[in-house]
């Protein structure tokens, strides 16, 4: 796998893949030709986005956001064809620490009483070609009312019929975003990490 590791940010994230058909939604299957196309919801309960940051070198703090929105097209036949966007709600954070969570919300990082969500909206999507289960997802992540552009790299892991009967395509992906570039300084130059590393993991069910 590659993509990096944050909001979405975040955020994000998570969608695609290769050529081929369409296949009945009767058995698993691993191969992104056989994906069903169509509109797909992230589930929420199976989707997080899990970010990590140097602490002064000392360690490398992770924490995650839950409650993520998404919705995917999807097209295997014409991958180029699909898309994704993402609603990150900066306030479900969940680091660990009460006190962090609640320094988070300041404007010293998230500004959440101006800025309650960050955003992910796809421009691109390329398949590898050697790989067809690896893509490369490139959009713009806005970030307290700033956005800038975010390559993330995705892996598909398997689409079918999961419990309850519900079809499910499952990705995850990887990012890396420079938090000053999105105007949140604190604790830079002191040693606080300027880069975030996001790992992106999704489970989206297909629409009637």
């Amino acid at each position: 796998m590659r993509l990096s590791r944050f909001a979405a940010v975040g955020v994000a994230s998570l969608v695609l893949v290769a050529a081929g058909g369409v296949v009945a939604q009767s058995a698993l299957t691993q191969v992104p030709a056989e994906v069903t196309a169509g509109a797909y919801k992230l589930d929420s309960d199976h989707g997080k986005v899990t970010w990590s940051v140097s602490h002064l070198g000392f360690s490398t703090y992770t924490g995650q956001f839950v409650n993520v929105q998404a919705e995917l097209k999807l097209d295997p036949a014409n991958p180029s064809a699909s898309s994704l966007t993402a609603i990150i709600p900066l306030t479900d954070v969940n680091s660990g620490s009460d006190g962090l969570n609640g320094h988070l919300q300041t404007p010293d990082f998230f500004d959440t009483a101006n800025h309650p969500t960050a955003t992910f909206v796809s421009r691109s999507v390329t398949v590898d070609a050697d790989d067809p289960t690896e893509a490369t997802v490139v959009g713009d992540l806005t970030l307290r009312g700033v956005t800038r552009p975010v390559t993330m790299e995705v892996d598909f892991n398997q689409a079918g019929p999961s419990m309850g009967g519900t079809y499910r395509a499952g990705f995850d992906g990887e990012a890396t975003i420079k938090r000053s570039d999105f105007g949140i300084t604190y604790g830079i130059p002191m040693g606080l990490g300027d880069e975030v590393e996001l790992h992106i993991e999704g489970e989206f069910i297909l629409q009637p």
